[in-house]
Order: structure tokens, then sequence, then C-alpha cells
């Protein structure tokens, strides 16, 4: 059987689609980036092929006949960050027609992924030109539809947002009030109140105190929580 590139554009359109993995990541401190409050980031990578090259694109590639999607979502992403996700679930599949009419056909099932900053600790920093971290609302020329499976994974993680707490995976194990609240921002967009956000989220039952308070504080120092157990599996 020929292979695909040897195809023309009518036979290639008659060939069966073929099923490829991108994961979407976020990430408020990436690794080895100069600070930028406010902002989520996704790691990139360029493409060094046709179609698209020299253009960006998010962690991925085809399915192997052995491997299920998550593990293919996994190990893309790991190899293009160096660091284990401490969260990492499906998001959509995207396979309109559209997207690849001009090539083969690809039905691309979309990941997301959360990083926290712990999770880069110890982890060898990527040496690589091709790969880069952006922020989501300031990104570079990207390939296919990856634009809109970025926005796709804002709009999955705002709304996950605003329905539990969320923000626990971009925190350490333990926090305070005020640095879950600036997290939250980022991720809806948004200021909330502050008094407002602390009733909310001591009445979820999703926190717990931990016992100890943030040191050196002028003040009243701030109390340190966690995420409960119980709340953690329910995410």
């Amino acid at each position: 059987m020929p292979g695909w590139h040897s195809l023309n554009v009518a036979e290639r359109r008659r060939q069966k689609p073929t099923v490829a993995v991108s994961t979407v990541a976020f990430a408020v401190e990436p690794p080895h980036r100069p600070p930028r409050p406010g902002a989520l980031w996704v790691p990139l990578v360029r493409r060094t092929r046709s179609p698209f090259k020299g253009a960006w694109a998010l962690p991925g590639g085809p399915t192997e006949w052995n491997k299920t999607l998550t593990e293919t979502a996994h190990e893309t992403l790991v190899a293009a960050t160096n660091a284990e996700p401490n969260h990492l679930e499906q998001l959509y599949a995207f396979g309109s027609v559209e997207r690849s009419a001009q090539a083969e056909r690809t039905v691309t099932i979309a990941y997301w992924a959360q990083f926290r900053a712990a999770d880069f600790r110890g982890a060898k920093p990527v040496d690589d030109p091709n790969i880069r971290w952006c922020p989501a609302d300031d990104l570079p020329e990207l390939a296919f539809d990856h634009a809109e499976i970025i926005r796709t994974g804002v709009e999955r993680l705002r709304r996950r947002a605003e329905q539990a707490l969320i923000a626990h995976r971009f925190l350490e194990d333990q926090f305070t009030l005020a640095e879950l609240r600036s997290v939250h921002e980022v991720i809806v967009g948004k200021a909330v109140d502050p008094a407002n956000f602390r009733r909310q989220v001591l009445a979820s039952g999703e926190l717990e105190e931990t016992g100890a308070t943030q040191a050196g504080a002028k003040h009243r120092p701030a109390k340190f929580y966690r995420f409960t157990s119980d709340s953690k599996d329910q995410l």
C-alpha cells in the first residue's frame, strides 16, 4: 500500500481518519520563565516538518496501536515539559472536516492538564529552542486548530473553577486564602471580592486549617489551609 505522502489530495480524502492526541497544559508559574502575574501559561512545541512547518503546536502526536489515548497524552506532555502533571483528563474531540481537508484526515482527542510549581522541582530543564511556555492570552501563530483547542481548554478550566475549587492544583499542599484567591482570579480572568470569596470557600467544606501560620507577617499572620482528601477525590 502506498505511503500517505505519495497519495494525491483526492486519494487522501478516501483514507480512513487517523487519531491523534493533543494536550493543553496550564501553569501559573511556568519553569524558567520571567514572572508575569495574572497569566495562564501553556507549553508549545515548534513543528519541524510540514504541514505548518515552523508554526507552534500543542504537545501530542498520533496514537500507537499498543497505547491508550491517555498514555499518549501523558508521554508526549512529559516529553515536552520534563515534568509530571498533577492532573490530566480528556477535554474534547476535534474532528471537523475543515481542520484537515487538504491533508490527511485527522481526528484529535484533546486533553487538558495542570502543573504546580512543585511539579517542576527537580526536573531537568528543557534545553530545546523548539519548546517553550507562552501566556494563553498572547500566543504565537499556531498550527492546525490548536488555538481553538486552547480556547476550549481555558473555557473548561474556568467553568470548572466556577463549580469547584480547583486552584489547589496550581498551589503548594498548604496555602493562605489570599494565595488561593489570587490563583482563582488568574483562572477565571477577573478579580473577585475578597470577603465574599473567603466566606464561600470556608463554607464549601473543601478546606481545612493546617494549624500553621504565615511567618514574618507584620500584622496578624495568615492561616494556612489545605484541601481535604474528600474534596480532592471528587475533582
